[in-house]
């Protein structure tokens, strides 16, 4: 039996509960250089690099010429597997999202825009939003691709890099990868300094961003997992987790605020994977906590951005003060923490064992 990363998924779910509480703050301090989180965006590429390595250590032997017949996959099933994995939760954050646009009590009052949207628009968006294409722009959305659902932005190219590993990455011989890892890297700076910062890619005017913030932590998350590179340290998820919200928490660095970000997902992501690599299993509290928010972490990122969009209305329409303020800031982490919990036990995982029954080979 191949071996669970504990601590690997216990960082994606420090990732998802920070980035949730980033975009809470993003309201609360509408100043960016003052979000103590203002770096937590780059959450996302390390999504990105989590992904290249689990993607790898899942199926890079069972998509090979010659594996054992019993796990080899043709590169259907491989994709029917990935749909089963994500897709499940891509319809009920769409619907979360167009009841949250329709009946938003503030939204009238939190930006003067007065664009009408016809029930045939909406509904193309909708439908657009059920297989994560991007979308037209909708009000009080600020230009997202993906309007009904921010965040999907993110799941399109997670989709993009499962594709494209199913057709190519998986042969990719080691000297063409290592290539390919520099140019990307190579690419991804000169951005970084363009705009100062890597936070961009969900929007329409700087979408051309996304391929690029892809493709780097992907290939080098892939890259770690080949290499079998590993870092033995004491009490890795804790360390490893303190390191990724620390690098988040960083305060403003000026001008020198791009070339920190580019050095985080060059350097630092690969570092912070090869921590969670160096140990199979964690037990006790600590791997329960793991366990946990590691199944978490994905119906939190994908389910929340509606609810934040709700809560940024009521504070831009509202303008309320001190302990009210507060209060329902962390009423809604909380809240968000809770519905997503409760879909995973009694949607998601029950979804997902149905359909890998009824689609997957045993």
């Amino acid at each position: 039996m191949k071996t669970h990363f504990q601590v690997l998924d216990g960082l994606r779910g420090t990732a998802a509960l920070t980035v949730v509480l980033f975009h809470i703050f993003e309201w609360l301090t509408p100043d960016w250089a003052h979000n103590p989180l203002h770096h937590a965006y780059l959450a996302v590429d390390f999504f990105f690099a989590l992904s290249g390595f689990v993607v790898g250590y899942a199926y890079d032997e069972r998509l090979a010429r010659g594996a054992e017949p019993k796990l080899a996959l043709s590169f259907w099933e491989f994709i029917k597997r990935r749909l089963i994995r994500l897709h499940p939760l891509v319809p009920v954050a769409a619907l979360f999202g167009l009841l949250g646009f329709i009946f938003d009590p503030n939204v009238g009052m939190a930006q003067t825009v007065g664009i009408a949207i016809s029930p045939g628009k909406l509904m193309l968006i909708f439908t657009l939003s059920l297989f994560l294409l991007p979308t037209p722009n909708l009000p009080n959305t600020y230009g997202e691709t993906h309007s009904i659902n921010g965040p999907s932005w993110t799941l399109f190219l997670e989709y993009v890099a499962n594709l494209l590993y199913g057709l190519f990455a998986h042969r990719l011989k080691r000297r063409l990868h290592i290539v390919l890892c520099v140019v990307s890297a190579a690419a991804l700076i000169p951005v970084a300094l363009h705009f100062n910062l890597l936070g961009f890619g969900w929007s329409w005017d700087t979408y051309w961003v996304a391929p690029i913030r892809l493709a780097y932590p992907f290939l080098a998350g892939l890259l770690v997992y080949r290499l079998k590179l590993k870092l033995h340290v004491p009490q890795p998820y804790l360390l490893s987790s303190l390191l990724l919200v620390g690098m988040f928490s960083v305060p403003f660095l000026g001008r020198y605020t791009g070339l920190y970000e580019a050095g985080c997902v060059i350097l630092v992501f690969p570092l912070i994977l090869m921590m969670g690599a160096g140990v199979d299993k964690v037990e006790g509290r600590i791997g329960t906590f793991c366990r946990f928010t590691g199944e978490l972490s994905y119906p939190l990122y994908i389910l929340h951005y509606p609810f934040i969009y709700l809560y940024a209305h009521w504070l831009l329409s509202t303008h309320p003060h001190g302990a009210l303020r507060i209060g329902v800031s962390a009423a809604v982490y909380l809240g968000v923490i809770g519905i997503a919990t409760i879909l995973l036990y009694f949607y998601d995982k029950p979804v997902r064992a149905w359909l890998a029954k009824r689609y997957l080979r045993p």
